[in-house]
């Protein structure tokens, strides 16, 4: 069970988001918004995430998932999700800064994928400084029941910001830098289509194996304070920009979320 539902109403476009809601996700590190697009969206959605597959090369194509990166620069139909302006009116509310988009992606786990997105935390991959905040909005957009490859969160996690990347392929790796966590509660979100979970980049997070027929076929929007700098460190996202270390992350590659 999702330990926001008993405390707060998830936000519904053209309403004011309950306080309790942002207090949930920020005591817990994540949050479940049903419902975030209708199915009938999500089903275009997922077409459209298909075809980007389809066409263009994967950042990652292995064991784990099919990860496409900035699908939105190469898809109109996805770009309309990626630069929803609801969507990001709820991160920026969760977040308490004014954010800009990181990246998005695609991510398909195929049907009978046996392995498991391991627990791991987002930041560390990443090369920003000065961040006061980044957060991910993962949108279903098929039904992800747990057979399928949905989400497990560590409530509490997001509080740990000292810790190195680790190995998304390794069940041991974030337990191993953070022994403490082997003891954290273990939630576990399965979502119809069209729902989201927003989650801290920091917050400790794996997937369960796709063990179905279909293709388990998600969408995330990552958000980063848009004041954050660029570290220097390599990332497939900044390294082709020649950016400068110290520089804004500009607006032309990461487009704020005011700007929708």
């Amino acid at each position: 069970m999702n330990s926001t539902t008993a405390t707060a109403a998830p936000p519904v476009p053209g309403r004011d988001i309950d306080p309790g809601f942002v207090a949930a996700y920020r005591r817990d590190g994540f949050v479940h918004v049903p419902g975030v697009i209708s199915p009938e969206r999500a089903a275009r959605y997922a077409e459209g995430a298909l075809r980007v597959a389809h066409d263009h090369t994967p950042f990652q194509d292995g064991a784990v998932f099919t990860q496409l990166v900035n699908a939105y620069r190469v898809s109109p139909v996805l770009a309309e999700l990626t630069r929803d302006p609801w969507l990001g009116q709820v991160a920026e509310a969760l977040a308490g800064v004014p954010l800009r988009i990181w990246h998005d992606q695609v991510l398909i786990k195929q049907p009978h994928n046996g392995a498991a997105t391991e627990f791991h935390q987002d930041a560390p991959y990443w090369p920003h400084r000065g961040s006061r905040h980044a957060l991910s909005a993962w949108v279903a957009l098929v039904d992800v029941p747990v057979e399928r490859g949905c989400m497990t969160f560590l409530p509490g996690s997001q509080n740990r910001t000292d810790l190195r990347a680790q190995d998304l392929t390794d069940a041991e790796d974030l337990f191993r830098v953070a022994p403490d966590l082997v003891w954290s509660r273990r939630v576990t979100i399965p979502l119809r289509a069209g729902d989201c979970t927003f989650h801290n980049a920091y917050t400790g997070h794996g997937a369960t194996p796709n063990l179905t027929d279909d293709p388990r076929i998600a969408h995330v929007v990552i958000y980063v304070d848009a004041e954050a700098s660029y570290s220097g460190a390599p990332h497939v996202v900044t390294d082709p920009l020649g950016l400068e270390v110290g520089a804004v992350l500009p607006d032309e590659h990461f487009p704020p979320v005011a700007a929708f």
